[in-house]
């Protein structure tokens, strides 16, 4: 398995997952490692803009991508948003790394520095100018409002009381989403209205095709990555060795009791990261 490493790999507790790192880790050449960003590779913090990848993220990144197919980070966040926390643009090591923005309504390739993205939903407009009202006709003081221009989010952490913030809003914020062909996307102490037919599973599917991923491994840590636990679920049906990985939270534990693997957070994805680099065959 190449050079031993000093952070031996953990091992998951299902037969599947085995499966699915014994895969990653002898077939490193047709393996797509896909990542979440916020809670996965940069710590949960109260204000979004403040987040940033682990320190040791992109140096493990940097030393797993040139092995595997492809690393891609997928995300709800802006592309280009994501690119700059993440710190991943015009790093040696990282020509194998995508960014699939939006749920994967956008792409950066780190191999030619381009970024596509389609046009904003003209609900998104609409939203914009009425969340404000929304908000504060539920009494939901102490939020933030998170504009990512292909969606808006709305953080409840800040708030005085977070989870009851997060509750009396959720209804009031499905109504203005459904009135403008929007959908909700709750997280953890977040809600975002954004447009449907695209989520990770959509995206993460579509790109393992698009590579012929031979095998596949998905970190996440929040609902919003659940659909793409379900299709790396799907792949492992059709024959494609999967590895689930959870990045530890106790606030989404419908994420934690499907992963065949639970690791405490961002140090941890990297340490696990770092691990497959350097156990992989060359």
């Amino acid at each position: 398995m190449g050079t031993h490493s000093t952070e031996p790999l953990p091992t998951p507790r299902t037969a599947a997952g085995r499966d699915g790192l014994a895969a990653l880790l002898s077939q490193p050449r047709s393996a797509l490692v896909g990542l979440d960003f916020d809670g996965t590779l940069a710590p949960i913090v109260a204000d979004p803009e403040q987040a940033r990848a682990h320190p040791d993220a992109v140096p493990a990144l940097a030393a797993l991508a040139p092995k595997v197919a492809s690393v891609a980070v997928i995300t709800g966040r802006p592309t280009d948003i994501a690119v700059r926390y993440g710190g991943f643009a015009g790093v040696p090591g990282l020509d194998h790394l995508v960014v699939l923005g939006h749920y994967g309504a956008e792409r950066w390739d780190a191999a030619t520095g381009e970024l596509t993205a389609p046009p904003a939903h003209p609900g998104i407009a609409a939203v914009r100018a009425e969340l404000p009202a929304v908000i504060d006709a539920a009494g939901a003081h102490g939020t933030w409002t998170e504009d990512k221009g292909h969606a808006l989010a709305v953080h409840t952490r800040r708030a005085d009381d977070p989870q009851a913030a997060f509750e009396a809003l959720r209804a009031p914020l499905t109504d203005l989403a459904t009135r403008h062909a929007l959908i909700v996307e709750p997280g953890r102490l977040v809600l975002e209205l954004r447009p449907p037919g695209m989520d990770k599973g959509v995206a993460l599917r579509a790109y393992a095709r698009e590579i012929g991923a031979g095998a596949i491994l998905y970190a996440g840590d929040d609902l919003g990555d659940i659909p793409a636990f379900t299709a790396v679920e799907k792949l492992r049906e059709e024959g494609v060795p999967g590895l689930l990985v959870c990045s530890g939270s106790a606030e989404v534990t419908e994420l934690a009791d499907r992963a065949d693997l639970v690791v405490d957070g961002p140090q941890e994805v990297v340490r696990l990261l770092k691990s497959l680099a350097e156990q992989s065959a060359p």
